[in-house]
């Protein structure tokens, strides 16, 4: 019997979803007004950063399973700030405190400073809706 391999993995998930948050960072970089897509996008960068942090323990079982303790303790270390931060931006976008998503939005592009998204990508607009799933989110 061959080993079952899952194409979606929850790195793969990570990668795309911290090049959607890169793109979606420009995009609200060039927002001058807050309209709806601006309240989607701020919220899809929440929803992302939570996303990635409920991933954590996902990729470092197999580390742990192996007794890599301290590779795993450093994945986590560098990626604790992403639930610490989604909480906040979360807090943020439904209280629409547009002063404390602004003072968030360089913490997490420094964060991602490293990651390139090119012109010619195939992520589309991903915070599409976003704002209203989050809003659902809110209130389970």
């Amino acid at each position: 019997m061959s080993r079952v391999i899952n194409p979606d993995s929850v790195g793969k998930e990570r990668t795309r979803l911290t090049k959607s948050i890169v793109l979606c960072i420009r995009e609200l970089a060039k927002q001058s007004a807050v309209t709806p897509e601006t309240k989607d996008q701020a919220a899809f960068i929440a929803l992302a950063l939570q996303a990635i942090a409920d991933g954590i323990d996902v990729s470092v079982a197999a580390w742990e399973k192996r007794d890599y303790w301290v590779k795993a303790d450093k994945f986590r270390m560098e990626w604790m700030w992403a639930g610490q931060v989604a909480a906040k931006m979360k807090e943020a976008v439904l209280a629409d405190d547009w002063g404390a998503i602004a003072m968030l939005m360089p913490q997490i592009a420094q964060k991602f400073s490293k990651i390139v998204v090119s012109d010619n990508h195939r992520l589309g607009k991903p915070w599409s809706s976003a704002y209203k799933l989050l809003a659902l989110h809110q209130k389970l």
